[in-house]
């Protein structure tokens, strides 16, 4: 579905970024995989993607400054000459009550979540030509908030004003802008569950199972692909029916 294509995905060392990374790299796109610290991780989702149609490389780089991500689409644009599908994935998440937040750590999860959106896009808008999809990896506490983790949310939230406004700027230029916003996912952030909590999301949860990366990153593959070229501005809710609206 992706052959020939090139995709950045930031944050793809692990969790839902190294399932989207997998499955572009299943389906013949060339992948960049952005991370920050954790260089083991990331060589763990290059040394899969290799056994892959499309392959890639390892771009390390703190996608909240904008130099640092400058390099890296310089980096990759020495691989390949075009960028074809961004995925804006990175994040952080601290939980805590709003009153508990410190300065510091507002603006660094603003910084990390929804300020890298902008710096990716400014840089990679001018090596999509005639053809781009862009997608943000945001969240249902977007739509309903969250009693701990008020700046998770609010930079989930700022993510998809973000989307809509792109949208409709670029697609003019055929550059189609989408969201997916991932329920529960069986990932680290929930690392924290105890066998109790985890039985009691699943319970709430209509399809009566925590979400897998892979969920996402089918999600994500649709967009990234030629069967959604008709679709820019919209939000695909992948939650197991958690939050409906």
């Amino acid at each position: 579905m992706l052959e020939g294509k090139t995709a950045l995905i930031t944050g793809a060392s692990r969790g839902i970024g190294k399932a989207i990374a997998l499955k572009f790299a299943e389906n013949g796109a060339f992948v960049g995989i952005n991370y920050s610290s954790d260089y083991k991780a990331a060589v763990e989702t290059l040394n899969l993607i290799k056994k892959e149609p499309g392959s890639g490389i390892l771009l390390k780089a703190d996608v909240s400054n904008q130099d640092d991500v400058k390099r890296m689409i310089d980096d990759f644009l020495l691989n390949s000459n075009k960028i074809d599908i961004l995925v804006n994935n990175a994040g952080i998440y601290f939980r805590s009550n709003f009153e508990d937040i410190k300065p510091d750590v507002w603006d660094r999860v603003i910084s990390v979540n929804l300020t890298s959106c902008y710096n990716l896009c400014r840089e990679i808008l001018p090596h999509m030509k005639s053809f781009g999809k862009i997608i943000f990896i945001s969240s249902q506490l977007a739509f309903k908030g969250s009693s701990h983790g008020s700046d998770y949310a609010t930079s989930k939230a700022g993510m998809l004003g973000l989307m809509r406004s792109l949208a409709i700027e670029l697609a003019g230029r055929k550059i189609n802008v989408n969201a997916v916003a991932p329920g529960t996912i069986d990932t680290d952030i929930i690392s924290n569950y105890t066998e109790e909590m985890r039985k009691k999301r699943i319970n709430e949860i209509p399809l009566k199972r925590l979400g897998h990366p892979e969920d996402v990153a089918n999600a994500c593959l649709f967009l990234a692909s030629d069967l959604s070229d008709y679709i820019t501005g919209e939000t695909i809710n992948v939650n197991g029916g958690l939050y409906i609206h």
